[in-house]
């Protein structure tokens, strides 16, 4: 009969051939067919024991359960300038980059007010980092559009599905990178810089 340790270790390695393969955050009913189990239980157990093995070998991904009960695999912030040395896939320019940070930072905000801010030009930023899964539009009653960053925005960036502590999280991730101060994202009279850090996103947002 076959132990119980060779059985969790099979469902470990399933999970990491689920996550890696999917390059985007699983859902649990996912992650549950990749184990094959019903049980929610063994599925965050598995997540946190994968966790625990890459990072005992020091490995260049990490795992982690999301809210709601999704997993992610993805790169460490440490290794994303080396990976966009070798990576062929395209790369978030400056300009995408700060029209990005300022819809993070001012959400949920006018698409006037972007336009506004940041020119004419950024229509068609809008548009790539839509089709990349990074904010959404919305038309409200008064045909206004509202634009507000996604779940895989704050999934990929590690940060909070909270607007507050998301803030927050984005002032302390852009002021320890020596990328933006935080005056500089709280005074609207400030524009921000450019050289946000530059990142590959999921393989199915096309941008990893």
């Amino acid at each position: 009969m076959i132990s119980e340790q060779p059985k969790f270790y099979q469902k470990i390695v399933s999970l990491e051939a689920a996550l890696y393969s999917a390059g985007h955050p699983l859902e649990m009913e996912a992650l549950m067919h990749a184990l094959d189990t019903r049980s929610e239980k063994m599925v965050r157990k598995a997540v946190e024991e994968l966790g625990r093995k890459m990072d005992a070998r020091k490995s260049a991904f990490e795992v982690t359960m999301l809210p709601q009960g999704r997993a992610v695999m993805r790169l460490r912030q440490d290794y994303w300038d080396l990976v966009q040395l070798f990576t062929h896939r395209p790369l978030l320019t400056p300009g995408p980059l700060k029209t990005l940070g300022y819809i993070a930072y001012s959400q949920p905000i006018d698409q006037g007010q972007v336009i506004s801010y940041r020119g004419f030009h950024v229509y068609s930023q809008l548009k790539m980092l839509e089709r990349a899964g990074l904010i959404a539009r919305e038309r409200t009653p008064d045909k206004k559009t509202v634009i507000k960053t996604t779940s895989f925005f704050a999934d990929y960036f590690g940060l909070s599905t909270n607007p507050e502590r998301a803030k927050l999280q984005i002032m302390e991730m852009f002021s320890t990178s020596h990328i933006v101060a935080p005056e500089e994202l709280t005074n609207p009279g400030n524009r921000l810089p450019e050289g946000l850090p530059q990142y590959t996103g999921s393989t199915n947002a096309g941008l990893e």
